[in-house]
């Protein structure tokens, strides 16, 4: 089952429930103010996200939000440690984060990987 992470109030995470409503692709969405998401769903993200990309350090890369106001506290660390500051501060998070399985994520509204998902 597909796995929408966001907020209610974000533009691109009502974009992307709508998307799949549209095609009748059933899916479950999680409010990241209310629950945010485990340290096994965060890996399995960053893992499928690094598959993709071809190194972690590029699919960290992508999961942060630069337009944030708190970015400054995450742009110089370390990569190593950008994962860690990321987990602890999910409000950074580039929404919305959709994820097929373990091995297939996106970040952001990105309609043509989710039309291979069909």
């Amino acid at each position: 089952m597909i796995q929408i992470f966001g907020t209610t109030k974000s533009f691109d995470t009502k974009k992307a429930q709508m998307w799949f409503k549209e095609r009748r692709i059933p899916f479950q969405f999680i409010d990241l103010k209310e629950k945010e998401m485990s340290a096994g769903e965060f890996e399995s993200v960053i893992f499928a996200l690094a598959k993709q990309a071809g190194c972690k350090a590029d699919a960290i890369e992508s999961l942060i939000d630069k337009k944030n106001k708190d970015y400054a506290s995450i742009a110089y660390l370390d990569d190593a440690d950008k994962a860690d500051k990321l987990f602890e501060n999910q409000k950074l998070l580039n929404l919305p984060i959709c994820r097929n399985g373990k091995d297939m994520a996106t970040v952001g509204l990105d309609i043509k990987a989710w039309e291979r998902w069909k």
